[in-house]
């Protein structure tokens, strides 16, 4: 497995990157925008496109006003806005789980990680020089943190098929040891605080299954 990882930094393609390309807005739903290049072969998926999951597979129960609280069979706790669409997607090591509003084109994008730091993802994910969300036409840094367990990330970039997007991108190791990230996309139109509102809520409630969160 580590040869395998070694191998696939070399020719440019990271885990971390990898699932950056599977998770790109237009890569749900609409399809794959024009010119994005081939997809690399670790986020080989297992259908075309997600499936809506059904309450068989994803229980909830009430939480704070607006959102609702998702076990969802991935292995996590949850808090989701209510009335957001669940699917999910199989990469190659993870699946990508992702929630959608059905009026204003924000979105939620949780996936575990492969790197062994939260900023080593990230800057993999933005740099990597053939797939690193940094050469999305129009993009543009908006704010850059990180702490001791995390990293954060946000920009907007212009998405051919969905225009102007603003993303916050949030990595972080879980109570569990375990490394995820939880991404915020929404239109550029809408205040920056109405698209990072749900990744708010997703970190403050979010417990990996059978782990004590505070």
């Amino acid at each position: 497995m580590l040869g395998a990882l070694v191998v696939a930094v070399l020719v440019g393609v990271s885990v971390g990157v990898g699932v950056w390309f599977l998770i790109r807005d237009t890569s749900l739903g609409s399809g794959l925008g024009s010119g994005a290049g081939p997809t690399p072969s670790v986020t080989a998926a297992s259908s075309p496109s997600p499936s809506p999951s059904s309450s068989s597979t994803a229980s909830s129960s009430s939480t704070a006003t607006g959102y609702r609280r998702a076990q969802d069979p991935v292995g996590y706790t949850i808090d989701v806005p209510k009335g957001w669409t669940r699917t999910e997607k199989q990469g190659q090591l993870a699946p990508v789980v992702v929630y959608d509003a059905p009026a204003d084109g924000r979105r939620l994008q949780i996936f575990r990680l492969a790197e062994d730091t939260p900023a080593r993802s990230l800057d993999l994910a933005e740099n990597d020089p053939g797939y690193g969300f940094s050469r999305q036409p129009g993009y543009q840094v908006l704010d850059r943190a990180s702490g001791t367990t995390w990293a954060e990330l946000a920009y907007r970039y212009d998405d051919s098929d969905l225009g102007a997007r603003q993303v916050v991108d949030h990595r972080f190791e879980a109570a569990d040891g375990t490394l995820y990230a939880i991404r915020a996309t929404g239109p550029a139109s809408l205040t920056p605080a109405l698209v990072r509102e749900p990744l708010t809520r997703a970190l403050g409630s979010f417990c990996p299954a059978e782990t004590e969160c505070d």
